[in-house]
């Protein structure tokens, strides 16, 4: 899900190409990641440090950078999807340290990167880019003076990172190492002949070998063309902690996790999942770890004039506008602030109301989709503050609003929007328990309850995947031969139902209608019969007691009732047919977790039916026509 990472360690002539081209022919085979710009370093054979870099795509970069005119025994090569820092050709990756003799590539997000540059600044260390990333190698290059030897220098600079990353990095000091680390972003080692790799995904080194180690949260360590050595991590420090003392490590015996794959090239740009949408959904644990790491500072931006406002409208479309409503549900429920989510292809009928008081949320995972841009430009002419929420670093829509929150959840490929809804959901989640902390209707405790089930999620997400894809799969073979379905909620529930049923539609092709479970007597109740599938969503024991009755009543038309339900409610489990028992949580949470089994329902229903999940008839991406 992050941007591409490629390392490489040789002797001379294992690679019968140039080292600059091994890079570039390896960064292309991580473009499906999405990434908006390209670069790569280079110790030379007689010990000089080459970086280039540039804002573009691969084939046209190299061009105009020459990849393939540079040589060497050791480098590594990024391409960067934007997350501090607009897409340009200064914030595109590698970083070098003041000296020019240490350069860092960098995927995910460091938390406190702000607090260290800030003392490094001090301390007369000089920045050129935006991004969070530029700290690495220059804390590298602080502890060097301090007397550390290369390697500690790095084990010391890692150890005071908090948040999301997979790092690589080399020095010249250290001509044949590249060092690396990782936490949450992945990392993958493959065991060449005369050569060793490190890269985000496998298919980087596929054409090389087919041996591979997959790097653990909290391990670091280096290559060479002939040895990889890894260690764990056992002590972080204090940023206040500028001693030469090297944190504590303990050497790791990775023998037994060395494996051989045996997939094709196209298994291997999917990491072994047959389609994106299914690679994706699994992806969601990090993509939610790095979307949480990297969140407080843009809701600390927004919050001041959130809480002023006196309406927050928030406008999205599609899978954007259910994150919306949900968003727009959680700020009046518990950030205590009037919001209405209105679908931005309608928003025309209600711009009129706005006013300079207002603020507007723009929810876009592309940050490019029309019909929302559209709705930005009407409220910013009637004065409002317009916020956009988006994935994608300086695209249309953040250009044009006044403030930005980035998801940061990574490169989305599949057409069928999974990762982004739960990670735009855990910032608006996140949004409004702050701006509820703010305003005094949350207790501190209350909110840091909350955001501590907001820190669970990723976790959670893991389990829920793990212990009910079986089940999901069993339940699409037998919902694969209907024509309907019915997705009722009530409250916060209901958004999570409308998600569900519009996957189910776009990808397997079946009608599915939601809406709120009170309704089913004024008119939809019509047209369920026996073993009409009827979908519960069921977040906890507030809409547990309104849904009840609801479940009866479709069980006496002999509805196939299913259900993702609390695994504590026993006595809707009874009621369901087919009970998907979900965790016990906070209930203003629960709809990150609980869209899970509708996602998985949704894909494993199309391959069932035998359609191919990452290209659904008639739809698109990004949508950016009216």
């Amino acid at each position: 899900m992050d941007c591409g990472i490629i390392a490489i360690a040789a002797q001379p002539n294992t690679l019968k190409v140039k080292l600059g081209t091994a890079i570039k022919e390896s960064l292309k085979r991580l473009e499906y990641r999405g990434y908006d710009s390209v670069g790569f370093a280079i110790i030379t054979t007689n010990g000089e440090l080459i970086i280039r870099k540039s804002k573009g795509m691969i084939d046209a970069v190299s061009k105009k950078i020459g990849f393939d005119f540079f040589n060497g025994t050791i480098g590594i090569g990024h391409t960067r999807w934007a997350t501090h820092g607009a897409p340009s050709d200064i914030n595109a990756h590698p970083h070098a340290d003041c000296a020019g003799r240490i350069a860092v590539a960098h995927n995910g997000i460091i938390e406190n990167y702000l607090e260290i540059k800030k003392i490094l600044i001090q301390r007369g260390h000089r920045f050129t880019s935006d991004t969070d990333t530029e700290v690495i190698p220059h804390l590298i290059e602080e502890f060097k003076k301090l007397g550390l030897s290369s390697f500690e220098a790095f084990k010391k600079a890692i150890s005071m990172l908090r948040g999301a990353y997979a790092i690589v990095a080399i020095d010249i000091d250290e001509p044949d190492k590249v060092f690396f680390a990782k936490m949450t972003s992945p990392l993958v080692i493959g065991f060449g002949d005369g050569a060793n790799f490190i890269a985000s995904d496998i298919p980087a080194f596929l054409n090389y070998t087919r041996r591979i180690l997959v790097i653990r949260d909290g391990e670091l360590g280096y290559i060479t063309h002939q040895r990889v050595h890894l260690e764990l991590l056992k002590e972080y420090q204090s940023i206040d902690d500028w001693s030469p003392k090297v944190p504590k490590t303990v050497i790791v015996d990775y023998s037994r996790r060395v494996r051989w794959i045996d997939w094709t090239s196209e298994m291997a740009v999917k990491a072994g999942y047959p389609h994106f949408m299914l690679k994706e959904i699994h992806e969601q644990p990090q993509a939610l770890s790095q979307t949480l790491a990297g969140i407080h500072d843009d809701i600390a931006k927004v919050l001041p004039i959130i809480t002023k406002a006196e309406k927050v409208i928030i406008v999205g479309a599609g899978t954007s506008y259910h994150a919306s409503l949900l968003g727009s549900l959680l700020l009046n429920n518990i950030g205590g602030i009037w919001s209405h989510a209105i679908i931005s292809s309608e928003a025309l009928w209600y711009v009129r109301s706005i006013t300079d008081k207002d603020v507007v949320i723009a929810v876009s995972q592309s940050g490019e989709t029309i019909d929302t841009l559209l709705a930005v430009r009407e409220a910013k002419k009637r004065g409002a503050l317009v916020i956009a929420l988006s994935n994608v670093v300086d695209s249309a829509i953040p250009r044009e609003s006044d403030l930005t929150i980035y998801t940061k959840a990574g490169p989305e490929i599949g057409v069928a929007a999974t990762k982004t809804f739960t990670t735009q959901v855990a910032t608006l989640s996140y949004l409004a328990i702050k701006v509820g902390q703010a305003k005094g209707l949350l207790k501190e405790g209350e909110a840091n309850e909350m955001i501590q089930w907001l820190k669970r999620t990723p976790d959670l997400v893991s389990r829920v995947i793990s212990v009910h894809e079986a089940k999901v799969r069993s339940l699409a073979r037998r919902l694969m031969n209907k024509q309907s379905a019915f997705y009722l909620g009530r409250g916060i529930g209901l958004p999570v139902s409308m998600e569900g049923a519009l996957k189910l539609k776009e990808v397997a092709y079946i009608h599915a209608e939601a809406y709120p479970a009170g309704e089913s007597k004024h008119g939809p109740i019509a047209l369920v019969e026996e073993e009409f599938p009827v979908i519960f969503t069921i977040l906890g024991r507030i809409d547990a007691e309104l849904l009840k009755s609801n479940i009866e009543e479709m069980n006496a038309r002999y509805a196939w009732t299913i259900g993702v339900v609390p695994k504590n409610i026993e006595e809707l489990i009874k009621l369901l047919k087919e009970p998907i028992k979900m965790p016990v949580m906070n209930e203003y949470i629960a709809p990150i977790v609980y869209i899970v089994p509708y996602q998985l329902l949704a894909y494993y229903t199309a391959v069932t039916r035998g359609y191919d999940p990452d290209k659904p008839r008639n739809l698109a991406k990004t949508v950016t026509v009216v």
